[in-house]
């Protein structure tokens, strides 16, 4: 019984640990936005590409358009690209 109740524990606490462990997901703004029909303003911003989100609303009677904080500079800043590596060429 003791046992038991030591190897529940140690499970108990383990799984603890692995959900204090787990940090929330980015959000993240999307440049173009699905609008129209059941979806309210500004859409559903989850299109990397202008080409993504006609796919998405063909036929939907939908149509695609920028995300207003995009357009209006409201978007999140750009990360910074890591400078390239550049490989040494060997002296022929």
């Amino acid at each position: 019984m003791r046992k038991t109740q030591l190897v529940l524990l140690t499970f108990s606490a383990a799984v603890l640990a692995g959900f204090a462990t787990v940090t929330p997901a980015a959000a993240r703004d999307y440049p173009w936005c699905a609008q129209g029909g059941e979806f309210d303003y500004p859409g559903e911003c989850t299109y990397s590409t202008y080409e993504q989100c006609q796919a998405s609303v063909s036929g939907r009677l939908l149509y695609c358009d920028r995300n207003p904080r995009f357009a209006y500079g409201q978007g999140l800043p750009a990360q910074p690209r890591p400078p390239r590596r550049v490989r040494p060429v060997a002296p022929y």
